[in-house]
C-alpha cells in the first residue's frame, strides 16, 4: 500500500473525479473511497478514464473502501461490496474496511432514533468480519481490514479471524498521537493509517491544526507548507495518510511530503503536542436511549 494517498472524504461530487484524474497524473496510486462518502461513481468514471488511456494499468493502484454501518449482517455485505465494485468500475478492491464499529437498521444511513441502531451484542463485529472473509475467498478483494476500531476491539476480533486484519484506519494527527493503539497494531502485524492527519476543518475554515505554532515554526524553518510537515511525521511514525484535497496546487505540496525527513529533534517536539483531541468523537452515533455512547466507541473515558 503506498503510503500517501488521496482521502476523498468531504470531496464534493463535480470535484472529485477531476481531483482524481489530477493525482493519478501526479503520481499518487492509492485512492481512499467508502460508499458513504456518495461520491463513488465519479471516482469509479475518473479511474476508469485514466485506466482506459493505457498508461497506467489497475495493478499499479491501490483502492480502498469501506462497508457501512447499516449493512453489517453477513447477507448484506457482499451486495454492499458488488454496489462498491460497480460504481468504482472495478473488478475488485485492494482493500475493503468495516467503517465504523456501529451497526444500523439496513437502509438507515444516518440514525436520528435509537430503534434504528442495532447493538453489537446482537450484531457482533466477528459475524461481520466472517462475510468480509467471504469476500477475500471469492477474490472480490485482496485483504480487509477495519476502521475506527480500538485496540480492545481488535483484540476482542483476532480470535475469531481466518483473514487477520491488514489494516486499522483511525483519525490520528500530532494532537491524537494515539501511541498505544499503533503499538498494539504494530505487535499484531496490523497497519494503521491515519485518516483527517491535517486534522478536520469546522465548517468552510481550515483545519486548526494547520495553525499550530509549533508546526508552522518547522514548515518555516523547512520553507514547505504546514501541511508537508504534519504528513512527513505522520509517514515517519509508519502510518499511511490519505490528506483530502480537489485543489491541484495542494495536491502536488501534499504529495511532496513523502520526501520530507523530519530530524529526531523535530519529531521529538511534535511528540509533546499530543492532547488527545479528536476532530471526528463519534458523538453523532449517542442517541437517547441507544446503545452507543463514546466511551464505549473508544474504549476510554471522555476526557
Amino acid at each position: 500500500m503506498p503510503a500517501l494517498g488521496l482521502g476523498t472524504w468531504k470531496a464534493a461530487p463535480g470535484e472529485v473525479g477531476a481531483a482524481v484524474r489530477t493525482a493519478l497524473e501526479l503520481g499518487y496510486r492509492h485512492i481512499d473511497c467508502a460508499a458513504i462518502y456518495g461520491n463513488e461513481a465519479e471516482i469509479g468514471a475518473a479511474l476508469r478514464s485514466v485506466l482506459d488511456l493505457g498508461e497506467l494499468r489497475r495493478e499499479q493502484l491501490w483502492i480502498t473502501s469501506k462497508l457501512w454501518n447499516d449493512c453489517h449482517a453477513p447477507e448484506q455485505v457482499r451486495p454492499a461490496l458488488e454496489r462498491t465494485l460497480a460504481d468504482l468500475q472495478l473488478d475488485d478492491l485492494d482493500l475493503y474496511l468495516i467503517h465504523w464499529p456501529v451497526a444500523h437498521r439496513h437502509g438507515v444511513l444516518m440514525p436520528s432514533v435509537a430503534a434504528d441502531q442495532i447493538p453489537l451484542e446482537k450484531l457482533p463485529l466477528q459475524v461481520t468480519w466472517a462475510a468480509m472473509e467471504e469476500l477475500v475467498d471469492a477474490g472480490l478483494v485482496r485483504r480487509i481490514g477495519v476502521s475506527n476500531c480500538s485496540a480492545a476491539k481488535l483484540a476482542a476480533l483476532l480470535p475469531h479471524c481466518r483473514h487477520r486484519p491488514a489494516v486499522n484506519q483511525v483519525e490520528r494527527h500530532p494532537w491524537l498521537q494515539q501511541n498505544q493503539l499503533l503499538a498494539f497494531c504494530r505487535g499484531e502485524g496490523i497497519g494503521v493509517t491515519a485518516y483527517a492527519p491535517l486534522g478536520s476543518p469546522a465548517g468552510d475554515g481550515p483545519a486548526p491544526l494547520l495553525a499550530d505554532p509549533v508546526i508552522n515554526a518547522m514548515a518555516e524553518d523547512r520553507g514547505v507548507s504546514a501541511a508537508e510537515v504534519l504528513l512527513a511525521w505522520g509517514l515517519a511514525c509508519g502510518t499511511s495518510v490519505i490528506p483530502k484535497s480537489v485543489q491541484p496546487r495542494r495536491l502536488a505540496t501534499n504529495l511532496r511530503a513523502s520526501r520530507l525527513r523530519l530530524s529526531a529533534a523535530e519529531l521529538e517536539e511534535i511528540t509533546g503536542l499530543d492532547r488527545h483531541h479528536r476532530f471526528v468523537d463519534g458523538s453523532f452515533w449517542e442517541l437517547p436511549g441507544g446503545p452507543y455512547s463514546r466511551t464505549a466507541l473508544w474504549d476510554e473515558p471522555l476526557g
